[in-house]
């Protein structure tokens, strides 16, 4: 079965080159939310196997918009990877607290991301 996939990254650029990345690399249905208010409405309209969510954005957050998707039934089992460039280890284990699956560093390599990704969750 194909993945389906939502980014979920207020920097245009970056939610491109993840969708070309993906898009390229594998069979996976990649789609692009510009907020987390709009991330969450797709997240409730498709069946997602993965959401890549940005943490620093404005209006909401990152961790504020994770925490609406693990309160929603529809939502919470969708797990969901965190795009960071906060690498300290302190705000990584705080991420890894609240229930994300994992971390993905930015800036990342593009060529690297889908098998990152397949490490993170076991694919």
């Amino acid at each position: 079965m194909v993945k389906q996939v939502l980014v979920v990254d207020d920097d245009d650029g970056v939610r491109d080159i993840i969708q070309l990345s993906l898009e390229a690399t594998t069979d996976w249905t990649v789609f692009a939310a510009a907020s987390g208010q709009e991330g969450i409405a797709i997240a409730k309209a498709k069946t997602l196997d993965l959401i890549l969510l940005d943490v620093m954005m404005p209006d909401e957050d990152g961790i504020e918009v994770f925490k609406q998707l693990q309160d929603n039934p529809l939502t919470q089992s969708i797990p969901a990877i965190l795009l960071t460039a906060k690498a300290r280890i302190s705000e990584r284990q705080e991420f890894m607290k609240i229930g994300v699956r994992g971390i993905i560093t930015k800036p990342f390599q593009a060529k690297a991301l889908k098998q990152q990704i397949t490490q993170i969750l076991g694919w």
